[in-house]
């Protein structure tokens, strides 16, 4: 088993659950940890025989193209699409992290994580 990490994946998304940041948007970054069978990729080196990065990046990027009020639904919106893409998926942790979101003061980030 092996565990595949997409880490600092960069978006601008609309987000949020003020109507300001659903016009103006804001930066995210989304990490993503993969329980995964590579035995068979591990032998034959072969791309076919594992899990494409690139695919799996691109399904982010379209679910962070989706406005949603709730870092909840985001996180939760990438989880359930990447299983249905890739069903043979052991098991996926996304952490969903907001840049200066607009809490009345200055903060970095706020950030969700969730697992299925």
């Amino acid at each position: 088993m092996a565990q595949i990490a997409l880490e600092n994946m960069e978006f601008y998304a609309y987000h949020g659950c003020f109507s300001e940041e659903q016009i103006i948007g804001t930066h995210f970054i989304i990490d993503l940890f993969i329980e995964y069978d590579t035995t068979e990729a591990e032998v034959t080196d072969r791309l076919a025989h594992t899990l494409n990065y690139q695919d799996v990046f691109l399904l982010v990027k379209e679910q962070m193209a989706i406005k949603s009020n709730l870092l909840e639904h985001v996180g939760r919106r990438i989880l359930v699409s990447l299983k249905e893409h890739f069903p043979e998926i052991i098991s996926a942790k996304v952490k969903v992290s907001k840049m200066n979101p607009p809490l009345g003061g200055k903060i970095g980030s706020v950030s969700l994580l969730l697992e299925i």
